[in-house]
């Protein structure tokens, strides 16, 4: 089947997106988990970690050489927050230091929950994005009967 009637890259690409949601998920679920650690393995409060994307391309022959065609999307990386910890007054705290401030993870949990409705959504929109493709992949077949 030639490249202009194919529903695979549609699909394939879609599919990258629902990948890379469901790991940007997990991120901020990781983050809302340890909002409240004062220590993480190293000794230091919990910093912050967010998804950094980029665009997936292939090389494509066409008219005229080479051209780059979208793929999907992928996780690049994954980034620290550059925010300082926040220092909360708690002297009691074992954490504390000699002025009686705790330092406490950067993250915020309104900032997460936004950012996991924003990874809900794109899902979504991927999820239907599939659906789509997958109706008109069976309409075209029907055409036929």
């Amino acid at each position: 089947m030639p490249d202009a009637l194919s529903f695979m890259p549609a699909l394939n690409i879609s599919a990258s997106g629902l990948d890379a949601q469901a790991r940007r998920m997990e991120i901020i679920a990781s983050n809302v988990a340890n909002a409240g650690a004062t220590t993480g393995p190293d000794g230091k409060p919990f910093r912050r970690r967010e998804a950094v994307f980029s665009a997936q391309l292939q090389q494509a022959l066409g008219q005229g050489g080479a051209r780059r065609e979208l793929a999907g999307v992928r996780i690049e990386r994954i980034a620290l927050d550059k925010r300082p910890p926040k220092q909360v007054y708690r002297p009691g705290h074992p954490h504390a230091n000699a002025d009686g401030y705790v330092s406490m993870p950067n993250v915020n949990t309104v900032e997460e929950m936004v950012d996991m409705m924003s990874a809900s959504r794109a899902y979504e929109a991927n999820l239907a994005a599939i659906k789509i493709a997958k109706n008109m992949a069976q309409q075209a077949l029907g055409i036929s009967k």
